[in-house]
């Protein structure tokens, strides 16, 4: 991390501009295609509303659970090796397994090459980390937002790309498409960044509970960890079904899979149209004021999804579910990285990629249990629940840090 008044060196510009590309190609191809995976899956087979949901649920979960298991390693590698090999390695086999999964005569070869990709992804997560490293801390709070940004325009572009695609042409062409993309980022960040890097040599590197000793404020990280597993399991845990829940809410009638793509999508608009302002106020006022406002206003907005009986009501709320989603893992990002001192930067922000990842895993499955036992939108609630423990969670923090504060 470029220390308090430091200039960005020559080549930040170009490079925060191949990383923002690099991320928005990564939020665009798996935006094309998530959606749409149980109504891939539903095609290839046939199979009970249970099976359906239970092999959708892990599809989307095996991504999640390998990634999470192999993040500490990658992030002790991007600690000695770099930011930028990591995502290269990302982009460049995330390439390659999506465009295979677009081949799939069967569901268990979906999920095997999910399992596959989930192993060598996480381009978004090691982009941050690499511009956190480039980046002054007087301007942590817009930077991170803004190249969060990049994964959120992507997501917001890929539904309705996908829907469209999958409509003309059938669901594998999304899942080529998507290869395709991550192939430019691919060689974006090979020939478009610059990395600022002093490797931390192997014998350098403390172990995890050592580096964790040495934290000042291990309180916080922790609870940013945490916060992180909550917010991705709420955000996922309709991922699995929500092409689904469209279906049902239009009666298996009409162009299914575009409005799907459009639900799915509403989100990013909301975040696309705060997260400048949410940036700077970062900057001003700090991350965690910003990060409660986000999740009180999310766990207000699950409740009226619960009630939702059309597509459109569904997008209404899920487009201002994007505001508040602005103010939630960008908020976690800027805290971490104001927190951490940058030899430890690989190492915390992959153990955050796992949790992320963890709650990649417990979200959809917990939205295909949830959906199997009752009904779709009952997810919605168990969501809101969710939420407002993590809020609560970050009240205690923030109330443990101002007596702290008081009392030095």
């Amino acid at each position: 991390m470029l220390a308090e008044g430091d200039k960005l060196p020559p080549t930040w510009r170009k490079t925060f501009i191949a990383l923002w590309f690099g991320c928005f190609m990564t939020g665009l191809g798996a935006s094309m295609t998530m959606p749409f995976l149980s109504l891939f899956i539903d095609s290839i087979g046939h199979f009970s509303r249970f099976e359906l949901n239970i092999y959708s649920g892990i599809a989307f979960a095996g991504t999640f659970l390998t990634q999470a298991i192999v993040s500490p390693f990658w992030g002790s590698l991007a600690d000695r090796k770099g930011r930028k090999l990591m995502c290269l390695r990302a982009s460049g086999v995330m390439a390659i397994t999506i465009f295979l999964t677009g081949t799939a005569s069967n569901v268990w070869m979906i999920i095997i090459l999910r399992l596959i990709q989930g192993t060598f992804s996480g381009y978004i997560n090691n982009a941050t980390a690499f511009i956190a490293g480039e980046t002054t801390k007087s301007r942590s709070g817009s930077v991170m937002t803004m190249i969060m940004t990049a994964g959120v325009t992507g997501n917001l572009l890929g539904p309705l790309f996908g829907g469209i695609l999958a409509d003309a042409f059938g669901y594998r062409i999304p899942f080529y498409i998507t290869g395709f993309c991550m192939a430019l980022a691919f060689f974006m960040t090979l020939f478009n960044t610059k990395e600022n890097f002093q490797p931390v040599s192997k014998k350098e590197i403390k172990p995890a509970a050592k580096m964790f000793a040495a934290l000042e404020n291990k309180r916080l990280i922790i609870v940013m960890f945490l916060t992180t597993l909550i917010v991705q399991s709420s955000l996922m845990s309709i991922s699995p079904i929500i092409s689904l829940l469209v279906k049902e809410l239009m009666h298996d009638q009409g162009n299914i899979s575009f409005v799907s793509g459009v639900v799915a999508a509403t989100p990013g608009f909301g975040t696309l149209l705060v997260a400048s302002w949410l940036g700077h106020k970062m900057d001003l006022i700090g991350p965690l004021k910003i990060l409660l406002f986000g999740l009180a206003a999310a766990t207000l907005l699950f409740i009226p999804m619960f009630m939702a009986e059309s597509p459109w009501v569904l997008a209404f709320w899920r487009f201002l579910l994007g505001v508040a989603n602005a103010a939630l893992l960008p908020a976690v990002q800027t805290a971490l990285t104001l927190s951490v001192p940058a030899k430890s930067f690989g190492r915390i922000f992959s153990y955050n990629q796992s949790f992320q990842a963890a709650g990649g895993v417990i979200g959809p499955l917990l939205g295909s249990v949830v959906s199997s036992s009752f009904d779709y939108q009952y997810v919605f609630l168990v969501t809101s629940v969710l939420i407002f423990i993590n809020f609560w969670i970050v009240v205690v923090l923030k109330v443990h840090l101002t007596r702290e504060k008081n009392t030095i």
